[in-house]
């Protein structure tokens, strides 16, 4: 088959891509040697490559397998960053096809490598664990072999004493799951089983709901029903809670919010804000497993508790996803990702250090200000950020880049930093129009229109109050007069 043949046999195939992944795939594998190969992969990547990208963060296993073959389609640049997601993936079939990718164009620089794990002992060469990384975050997927004089990675997690020591923090004891659901309150494990049913729909743990997203699209919130919340909440209280989190953390964490994490950035000349892509759904359930192992729960203690605080879905041809991973929308989520972050928190902050620069996180959202001129490039700084998230397991998106100098207006989690702490000038308007509305119609008429207008004012003012609380204190009585004057 010469090129001409070879894009007509293509050309039907890609009116409908996601039907026929495996086939477009298959048919450039088997050509691979024609000369004019390069054109026949440019002209299938411009149809294929968004629909890679979307199975590559698929819950169905299948899917991400055709992903990851697919990469032999894109070019060696595109192919290594998608490669970057694939060849960490929890699902031992994925990660052997993207290896095999990385392997046939000879790509063997994904990332940083995984100092956590020895690869003379590792082996596999270049793609082998503790190499270029395709291991990720080695919890749940390798065991992970200590370089010999490396502290023990447990330690990285653990709060330091007044006397320079590592403390272990307090847990409770649980020697089984029949200990564990004492400690939660069920009658024996056997009430464990209906909490770890997959799926959103009648007699599942979860229902599933969107709601729209500020930056456009929606979210798909998996919201436990009650009998498995009231079990996380407990998870939460009694150990999760307990485990200590950075100090640059201060989403979900007590006593910070995200006044705290914007106040360092005050002032500063240059403001940097990177994103980290599907946060929750990266976190699976392996890696949580391998969390609680760390902390030195056995295997069935281990394995519960993170089924009891992943989710799987259900899949179109009624088979349950796995493994399964973080929902939004359950209490326990946040707190484990934290926990989880404790490392890349400790990297990040000592990149920032050494760059000159100070570091907090908001959930997946990294901030990072300079006060002078930063004494590196900012590519090259952006590239370590970029590095050290994929080789702790997660993936940068890189689309919600943003870079703030002091002409403009600086945001960290929202609120404005250029000076002080203010809420943007444009919500201020927006929200002063709107008390003009009710003073000028009365608050009883406009709730008429919009129900849920009392909630939004008071909403609204309790946060300008957070960030700015004389402000907050006037709007508030505001708010309260116009209550009077109905």
């Amino acid at each position: 088959m010469n090129l001409g043949e070879l894009i007509l046999a293509l050309k039907p195939l890609l009116e409908d891509p996601s039907a026929h992944g495996p086939e477009i795939v298959d048919l450039l594998d088997r050509h691979a040697s024609l000369s004019e190969f390069e054109v026949a992969r440019f002209y299938v990547s411009r149809a294929v490559t968004p629909l890679l990208h979307e199975q590559a963060r698929s819950q169905d296993r299948a899917e991400r397998v055709t992903a990851a073959r697919g990469a032999l389609i894109l070019s060696r640049v595109d192919a290594a960053q998608h490669l970057r997601r694939l060849v960490k993936d929890p699902d031992s079939i994925v990660r052997s096809h993207a290896r095999a990718s990385l392997h046939r164009l000879g790509l063997d620089d994904v990332a940083l490598p995984d100092t956590r794990m020895d690869p003379r002992r590792g082996g596999g060469g270049p793609q082998g664990p503790g190499w270029w990384n395709p291991s990720g975050w080695s919890f749940g997927l390798y065991g992970i072999r200590q370089r010999r004089g490396a502290p023990a990675s447990r330690n990285v997690q653990l709060k330091r004493t007044g006397t320079g020591k590592i403390a272990k923090p307090k847990l409770p004891e649980l020697a089984d799951t029949a200990a564990l659901a004492k400690l939660l309150g069920l009658a024996s494990a056997r009430v464990f089983t209906p909490l770890l049913r997959p799926g959103e729909g009648p007699g599942a743990p979860y229902v599933a709901f969107e709601i729209p997203k500020a930056s456009g699209g929606t979210r798909t919130i998996h919201a436990p029903r009650p009998a498995l919340k009231a079990v996380q909440r407990k998870i939460l209280d009694a150990i999760v809670a307990r485990i200590p989190t950075h100090d640059a953390c201060h989403g979900f964490t007590k006593g910070r919010s995200i006044v705290t994490n914007a106040t360092p950035h005050v002032g500063a000349k240059l403001v940097l804000r990177v994103d980290l892509q599907d946060f929750f759904p990266t976190i699976h359930y392996r890696r949580v497993e391998g969390l609680f192992r760390e902390y030195g729960y056995g295997p069935a203690v281990a394995q519960m508790l993170a089924g009891l605080t992943t989710h799987r879905s259900r899949l179109a041809d009624g088979t349950a996803g796995w493994p399964g991973a973080l929902p939004q929308g359950a209490p326990t989520s946040p707190g484990i990702a934290n926990v989880l972050c404790r490392r890349l928190d400790t990297r990040l902050t000592a990149l920032a250090k050494r760059a000159g620069a100070k570091y907090t996180r908001y959930a997946d959202d990294l901030s990072f200000s300079f006060a002078a001129e930063p004494k590196v490039s900012l590519g090259r700084f952006l590239w370590w950020v970029d590095q050290i998230c994929q080789s702790e397991g997660f993936n940068e998106n890189a689309r919600k880049r943003r870079v703030y100098r002091r002409h403009t207006q600086q945001r960290v989690t929202g609120v404005v930093v250029n000076d002080k702490t203010t809420v943007p000038r444009a919500a201020r308007q927006r929200f002063r129009a709107l008390l003009h509305h009710c003073k000028k119609e009365g608050l009883a008429a406009m709730v008429a229109k919009q129900p849920g207008l009392r909630g939004e004012l008071a909403g609204f003012a309790a946060y300008v109050q957070m960030v700015q609380p004389e402000l907050g204190k006037s709007l508030a009585a505001q708010i309260r007069a116009l209550g009077t004057e109905e």
